[in-house]
């Protein structure tokens, strides 16, 4: 018995490569192909045994790749559930997706986690090696289709459930980056404008020899203070913005509270809570209608949603429901749920489809998102060419008010 584990376990330390080969069937055609193997001298072995004539075997490198977005990890899940509701077999489903990806790096995720399920480890198992792209969440409804025999149905459902959070989330920066790349825009021409073009309307003032206006002596010293400490003012931006993205990472104090306040913030605030309760709910459907119990589903709903806010509550909500209190009862407690939420899960909860229930509420609240955002978008654009008018013009008109003094006096 040991003798065999210890040879299993060898067999299972032996790196598998892709090797292009090229050859002549027993017709005399030339044929060519790619298979991985341990080494060459294996790969001549099955070509023999298939009657083929090698001609030459070439390892393949594996160019580096970009890195692996969400969005790559939606599209494997998306193609694996499709292959396999096709009847093609698991393994060769692997290849096939991994050779058609363009992105070399998911392919060497795919044929790493290929080969240990060849070697008979659970997919639910190969995919937990990598956490950085395949979440609890992901695993578990893996885990769950896989004891079920209902994987590709699973993976189906996961696919859709990864798009949909995808698509919520590019929503959501696309609300966000517009204003914020106006602004930053905005500050950069005022800083060129305060360090280069003042400067040198001062020296053109300074031959006038008469008073200047007050609006135009507030801008000169504005930009003198620019002038004389443009780098600690970049500088010290630069640091700031640093460490208060490092802090928000990494300290949980600090995700509470920017999360907090950010559910607090106007109109974008709202915003950002139904896209959290569409999260929410549309991981705890997708859990729940994979035969999931709902207090292990509960687990991963609160980190899914992405918000600290709604994690602490799904722990007291978690808490409560495994001491025989009702869903809906535990969600009106937590007080950050709306009444339709509630009320949804409660008729679900009567009818046995809370899962069905969930899926409605999520879509209604994805739908709400989008007509936010289109409505935020046509909103911020006049306001924001007001915010640039009112900056980038009143500094025009004061550098220009001793101009039109001048031409007044003569």
């Amino acid at each position: 018995m040991a003798t065999a584990a210890n040879a299993r376990g060898t067999a299972l330390q032996v790196k598998e490569r892709v090797y292009a080969w090229e050859g002549k069937d027993k017709k005399g055609r030339t044929v060519r192909g790619e298979v991985r193997a341990s080494g060459e001298a294996v790969v001549n072995v099955n070509l023999r045994r298939q009657g083929i004539k090698v001609i030459k075997i070439k390892k393949k490198t594996m160019r580096s790749g970009k890195k692996i977005t969400e969005k790559d990890i939606a599209l494997f899940t998306r193609q694996l559930a499709t292959m396999m509701k096709a009847g093609v077999p698991l393994l060769q489903s692997f290849d096939i997706v991994a050779k058609g990806h363009a992105n070399p790096s998911v392919s060497k995720l795919i044929n790493e986690i290929r080969a240990d399920v060849e070697t008979g480890t659970s997919m639910n198992q190969a995919f937990r090696k990598f956490p950085l792209y395949f979440d609890p969440l992901f695993c578990n409804l893996v885990g769950a289709g896989e004891q079920a025999g209902i994987l590709e149905d699973l993976l189906s459902r996961l696919a859709t459930y990864k798009e949909k959070t995808i698509a919520i989330k590019a929503k959501i920066k696309s609300a966000l980056f517009y204003p914020v790349a106006i602004l930053a825009v905005a500050f950069i021409v005022t800083a060129v404008i305060m360090i280069w073009v003042v400067p040198a309307f001062k020296t053109v003032f300074s031959s006038f020899g008469a008073d200047l206006p007050g609006p135009t002596l507030i801008v000169m010293g504005i930009s003198d203070f620019f002038v004389a400490n443009w780098m600690f003012i970049f500088g010290g931006m630069f640091i700031s913005f640093y460490l208060f993205f490092q802090s928000w990472k990494r300290s949980l104090k600090m995700q509470r509270f920017m999360d907090s306040a950010l559910l607090k913030f106007p109109i974008f605030g709202e915003v950002i809570r139904k896209a959290t309760i569409a999260r929410w709910t549309r991981t705890l459907a997708t859990m729940f209608a994979a035969g999931v119990p709902l207090v292990e589903s509960l687990d991963s709903v609160g980190g899914a949603s992405g918000n600290m806010v709604y994690l602490d509550a799904t722990k007291k909500i978690q808490g409560e429901v495994s001491t025989g209190t009702s869903l809906t009862v535990a969600m009106q407690n937590a007080e950050i749920f709306p009444n339709m939420v509630t009320q949804m899960v409660s008729i679900g909860e009567e009818s046995g489809a809370l899962d069905q229930m969930l899926g409605k509420v999520a879509d209604f609240f994805e739908a709400e998102v989008d007509e936010a955002v289109a409505s935020i978008s046509s909103l911020m654009e006049p306001f924001i060419m007001v915010i640039l008018g009112v900056i980038i013009g009143g500094l025009v008109i004061a550098m220009y008010l001793p101009i039109f003094k001048l031409g007044s006096v003569v």
